[in-house]
């Protein structure tokens, strides 16, 4: 996603619908068919892609994980991937 800031406003529609401005769009990494999440704190509104927000809500929830299973390096978990395709395949 993109750091630059920038204000941008659309209207709201009898349904309630709006349509997301296209450099909003370029600036969240969203295109046709794609999700968004709205998070909402107090009188704040925050649209966020929806995948990169459930990725970084794994990784909220995962941190630390590694280390309490005896992972401290990258190449411990490309070897534990080896050992575990090893067993797979037996």
């Amino acid at each position: 996603m993109s750091d630059t800031a920038f204000v941008n406003d659309a209207r709201v529609m009898s349904k309630g619908q709006v349509t997301i401005p296209k450099n909003v769009r370029a600036a969240l990494g969203i295109d046709t068919g794609d999700r968004v999440t709205f998070i909402v704190d107090g009188s704040n509104v925050r649209v966020v892609n929806s995948a990169v927000y459930a990725l970084m809500r794994l990784q909220e929830q995962m941190k630390g994980e590694a280390e309490k299973a005896g992972f401290m390096t990258e190449e411990d978990v490309a070897e534990w991937i080896t050992q575990s395709r090893r067993e797979d395949n037996m």
